[in-house]
Protein backbone atom coordinates (compact mmCIF):
# COMPACT_ATOMS: atom_id res chain seq x y z
CA UNK A 1 0.00 0.00 0.00
CA UNK A 2 0.82 3.40 -0.27
CA UNK A 3 2.93 5.77 -2.48
CA UNK A 4 5.13 2.56 -3.37
CA UNK A 5 8.00 3.76 -0.88
CA UNK A 6 8.20 0.81 1.49
CA UNK A 7 10.93 -0.38 3.67
CA UNK A 8 10.73 -4.24 2.68
CA UNK A 9 10.42 -6.00 -0.74
CA UNK A 10 7.34 -6.18 -1.30
CA UNK A 11 6.79 -6.73 -4.59
CA UNK A 12 6.00 -3.96 -6.62
CA UNK A 13 6.42 -1.85 -3.73
CA UNK A 14 9.71 -0.30 -3.48
CA UNK A 15 11.60 0.97 -0.42
CA UNK A 16 11.90 4.44 -0.02
CA UNK A 17 15.22 5.61 -2.54
CA UNK A 18 17.73 7.89 -1.92
CA UNK A 19 15.97 9.32 -5.49
CA UNK A 20 13.16 8.57 -7.14
CA UNK A 21 13.98 7.69 -10.87
CA UNK A 22 14.55 10.75 -13.19
CA UNK A 23 11.71 10.00 -15.52
CA UNK A 24 8.34 7.47 -14.76
CA UNK A 25 9.18 3.93 -16.70
CA UNK A 26 7.37 3.74 -19.88
CA UNK A 27 7.27 -0.04 -20.76
CA UNK A 28 7.44 -3.17 -17.86
CA UNK A 29 11.07 -3.82 -18.52
CA UNK A 30 11.98 0.14 -17.64
CA UNK A 31 9.70 -0.46 -14.46
CA UNK A 32 11.11 -3.70 -13.69
CA UNK A 33 14.66 -2.12 -14.21
CA UNK A 34 13.08 0.76 -11.93
CA UNK A 35 11.83 -1.32 -8.99
CA UNK A 36 15.25 -3.14 -9.24
CA UNK A 37 17.30 -0.33 -8.56
CA UNK A 38 15.22 0.74 -5.39
CA UNK A 39 15.55 -2.40 -4.28
CA UNK A 40 19.38 -2.78 -4.05
CA UNK A 41 19.27 -4.04 -7.51
CA UNK A 42 17.19 -7.53 -6.27
CA UNK A 43 16.48 -9.68 -9.11
CA UNK A 44 13.34 -9.37 -11.31
CA UNK A 45 13.28 -13.19 -12.87
CA UNK A 46 10.95 -15.34 -11.90
CA UNK A 47 7.81 -15.33 -9.98
CA UNK A 48 8.76 -11.93 -8.93
CA UNK A 49 8.99 -10.68 -12.46
CA UNK A 50 6.03 -12.35 -13.18
CA UNK A 51 4.47 -10.34 -10.24
CA UNK A 52 5.85 -7.62 -10.62
CA UNK A 53 4.44 -7.41 -14.57
CA UNK A 54 0.92 -8.20 -13.20
CA UNK A 55 1.24 -4.92 -11.37
CA UNK A 56 2.49 -2.95 -13.92
CA UNK A 57 0.00 -4.65 -16.31
CA UNK A 58 -2.74 -3.27 -13.87
CA UNK A 59 -1.23 0.25 -12.82
CA UNK A 60 -0.79 1.74 -16.27
CA UNK A 61 -4.53 1.88 -16.57
CA UNK A 62 -4.87 3.90 -13.02
CA UNK A 63 -1.72 5.80 -14.30
CA UNK A 64 -3.12 7.27 -17.31
CA UNK A 65 -6.10 8.43 -15.49
CA UNK A 66 -4.27 10.46 -12.78
CA UNK A 67 -5.10 8.25 -9.85
CA UNK A 68 -2.78 8.73 -6.77
CA UNK A 69 -0.56 6.03 -5.02
CA UNK A 70 -2.08 7.89 -1.50
CA UNK A 71 -5.33 7.15 -2.87
CA UNK A 72 -4.50 3.51 -4.02
CA UNK A 73 -2.84 3.07 -0.08
CA UNK A 74 -5.86 4.45 1.34
CA UNK A 75 -8.78 2.16 -0.47
CA UNK A 76 -6.68 -1.17 -0.30
CA UNK A 77 -6.45 -0.07 3.62
CA UNK A 78 -10.30 -0.19 3.76
CA UNK A 79 -10.30 -3.39 1.74
CA UNK A 80 -8.12 -5.22 4.29
CA UNK A 81 -10.40 -3.46 7.05
CA UNK A 82 -13.61 -5.28 5.90
CA UNK A 83 -12.01 -8.41 5.76
CA UNK A 84 -12.68 -9.00 9.75
CA UNK A 85 -16.29 -7.44 9.74
CA UNK A 86 -17.00 -9.64 6.83
CA UNK A 87 -15.57 -12.84 8.10
CA UNK A 88 -17.87 -11.84 11.94
CA UNK A 89 -20.51 -12.29 9.61
CA UNK A 90 -20.14 -16.10 9.30
CA UNK A 91 -22.77 -18.10 11.10
CA UNK A 92 -22.38 -21.56 11.91
CA UNK A 93 -22.18 -23.99 8.76
CA UNK A 94 -22.52 -21.20 6.54
CA UNK A 95 -19.21 -20.35 4.71
CA UNK A 96 -20.89 -17.81 2.53
CA UNK A 97 -19.51 -14.56 4.11
CA UNK A 98 -15.82 -16.55 4.86
CA UNK A 99 -14.82 -16.36 0.91
CA UNK A 100 -16.48 -13.04 0.74
CA UNK A 101 -13.59 -12.52 3.45
CA UNK A 102 -10.95 -14.30 1.29
CA UNK A 103 -11.91 -12.57 -1.64
CA UNK A 104 -11.44 -9.21 0.59
CA UNK A 105 -8.38 -10.27 1.76
CA UNK A 106 -7.23 -11.34 -2.16
CA UNK A 107 -7.96 -7.92 -3.42
CA UNK A 108 -6.61 -6.18 -0.47
CA UNK A 109 -3.36 -8.11 -1.33
CA UNK A 110 -3.53 -6.60 -4.91
CA UNK A 111 -4.32 -3.31 -3.82
CA UNK A 112 -0.79 -3.56 -1.78
CA UNK A 113 1.48 -4.28 -4.63
CA UNK A 114 -0.78 -1.39 -7.22
CA UNK A 115 0.05 1.90 -5.36
CA UNK A 116 3.58 1.01 -5.55
CA UNK A 117 3.02 0.37 -9.45
CA UNK A 118 1.40 3.67 -9.38
CA UNK A 119 3.77 6.04 -7.68
CA UNK A 120 6.84 4.21 -10.59
CA UNK A 121 4.46 5.15 -12.94
CA UNK A 122 3.52 8.28 -12.04
CA UNK A 123 7.29 9.87 -10.52
CA UNK A 124 4.70 10.66 -7.95
CA UNK A 125 6.76 8.52 -4.95
CA UNK A 126 7.45 10.41 -1.71
CA UNK A 127 8.94 9.79 1.67
CA UNK A 128 5.24 10.92 3.21
CA UNK A 129 3.84 7.70 0.60
CA UNK A 130 6.31 5.75 2.60
CA UNK A 131 5.25 6.32 5.50
CA UNK A 132 0.88 6.36 5.09
CA UNK A 133 2.18 2.56 3.35
CA UNK A 134 4.16 1.57 5.98
CA UNK A 135 1.12 2.28 8.29
CA UNK A 136 -1.69 1.08 6.42
CA UNK A 137 -0.06 -2.02 5.98
CA UNK A 138 0.78 -2.87 10.00
CA UNK A 139 -3.08 -2.12 10.30
CA UNK A 140 -3.98 -4.49 6.95
CA UNK A 141 -1.59 -7.41 8.99
CA UNK A 142 -3.49 -6.65 12.19
CA UNK A 143 -7.04 -6.96 10.42
CA UNK A 144 -5.62 -10.51 8.93
CA UNK A 145 -5.07 -11.57 12.23
CA UNK A 146 -8.52 -10.56 13.60
CA UNK A 147 -10.10 -12.08 10.61
CA UNK A 148 -8.92 -15.66 11.60
CA UNK A 149 -9.69 -15.31 15.21
CA UNK A 150 -13.10 -14.49 13.84
CA UNK A 151 -13.33 -17.19 11.72
CA UNK A 152 -12.49 -19.07 15.03
CA UNK A 153 -8.87 -19.34 15.59
CA UNK A 154 -7.91 -18.72 19.03
CA UNK A 155 -6.80 -15.39 20.44
CA UNK A 156 -3.27 -15.80 21.36
CA UNK A 157 -2.19 -17.76 18.25
CA UNK A 158 -3.96 -14.80 16.01
CA UNK A 159 -2.26 -11.95 18.03
CA UNK A 160 1.07 -13.91 17.92
CA UNK A 161 0.93 -14.18 14.08
CA UNK A 162 0.79 -10.67 13.86
CA UNK A 163 3.25 -9.83 16.33
CA UNK A 164 5.61 -11.61 14.23
CA UNK A 165 4.64 -10.17 11.23
CA UNK A 166 5.01 -6.68 13.11
CA UNK A 167 8.49 -7.46 15.07
CA UNK A 168 9.90 -8.57 11.34
CA UNK A 169 9.25 -5.33 9.92
CA UNK A 170 10.12 -3.05 12.86
CA UNK A 171 13.70 -5.28 12.84
CA UNK A 172 14.20 -4.46 9.11
CA UNK A 173 13.39 -0.68 10.36
CA UNK A 174 15.79 -0.20 12.77
CA UNK A 175 18.46 -2.44 10.74
CA UNK A 176 17.81 -0.15 8.04
CA UNK A 177 18.04 3.20 10.54
CA UNK A 178 21.08 1.89 12.16
CA UNK A 179 22.86 1.15 8.35
CA UNK A 180 22.37 -1.41 6.42
CA UNK A 181 21.68 -0.20 3.20
CA UNK A 182 19.10 -2.11 1.69
CA UNK A 183 16.38 -4.96 2.23
CA UNK A 184 18.69 -7.41 3.76
CA UNK A 185 16.94 -10.47 2.39
CA UNK A 186 13.86 -11.69 1.05
CA UNK A 187 12.38 -13.83 4.01
CA UNK A 188 9.19 -16.07 3.85
CA UNK A 189 6.97 -13.72 5.35
CA UNK A 190 6.83 -11.02 3.17
CA UNK A 191 3.60 -9.17 2.60
CA UNK A 192 2.44 -11.22 -0.06
CA UNK A 193 3.29 -14.40 2.15
CA UNK A 194 0.88 -13.20 4.79
CA UNK A 195 -1.66 -12.51 2.09
CA UNK A 196 -1.56 -15.75 0.90
CA UNK A 197 -2.05 -17.56 4.16
CA UNK A 198 -4.84 -15.67 4.91
CA UNK A 199 -6.37 -16.14 1.78
CA UNK A 200 -5.90 -19.75 1.85
CA UNK A 201 -6.87 -20.35 4.94
CA UNK A 202 -9.91 -18.47 5.08
CA UNK A 203 -11.02 -19.60 1.93
CA UNK A 204 -10.54 -23.71 3.21
CA UNK A 205 -12.86 -22.19 6.06
CA UNK A 206 -15.59 -20.54 3.39
CA UNK A 207 -15.64 -24.00 1.69
CA UNK A 208 -15.66 -26.42 4.57
CA UNK A 209 -17.75 -24.37 7.27
CA UNK A 210 -18.28 -27.24 9.52
CA UNK A 211 -14.36 -27.06 10.36
CA UNK A 212 -14.42 -23.59 9.77
CA UNK A 213 -12.47 -23.33 13.25
CA UNK A 214 -9.91 -25.19 12.77
CA UNK A 215 -9.01 -24.39 9.09
CA UNK A 216 -8.64 -20.23 10.54
CA UNK A 217 -6.32 -21.84 13.57
CA UNK A 218 -4.43 -23.64 11.11
CA UNK A 219 -4.21 -20.40 9.19
CA UNK A 220 -2.96 -18.57 12.82
CA UNK A 221 -0.57 -21.28 13.30
CA UNK A 222 1.00 -21.06 9.63
CA UNK A 223 1.08 -17.67 10.08
CA UNK A 224 2.83 -17.61 13.36
CA UNK A 225 5.58 -20.24 12.59
CA UNK A 226 6.58 -18.89 8.73
CA UNK A 227 6.15 -15.26 10.67
CA UNK A 228 8.54 -16.57 12.96
CA UNK A 229 10.99 -18.56 9.92
CA UNK A 230 11.17 -15.04 8.41
CA UNK A 231 12.16 -13.17 11.39
CA UNK A 232 15.00 -15.23 12.29
CA UNK A 233 16.14 -14.94 8.84
CA UNK A 234 16.21 -11.53 8.50
CA UNK A 235 17.81 -11.65 12.27
CA UNK A 236 20.69 -13.57 10.94
CA UNK A 237 21.07 -11.22 7.89
CA UNK A 238 20.80 -8.25 9.89
CA UNK A 239 23.62 -9.66 12.29
CA UNK A 240 25.96 -10.62 9.25
CA UNK A 241 25.36 -6.82 7.91
CA UNK A 242 25.65 -4.83 10.47
CA UNK A 243 28.04 -7.45 12.76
Amino acid sequence: MGAGLNARPDPATPPPPPSSPASPPATREEYLRAWSRLHGDSDTGGIVGWWLGGAYRVARPLARIGAGPDAVTLLGLAVALAVPGVAALAGAGSGGWLLLAAALAAVSGVMDNLDGAVALLTGRASARGFVLDSACDRLADAAYGVALWCAGAPGPLAVAGVAVAWLHEYVRARAAVAGMPDVGVVTVSERPTRVLVTVMFLLGAGLFPASAGRWATAGAAAATVVGGAGLVQLAVTVRRRLG
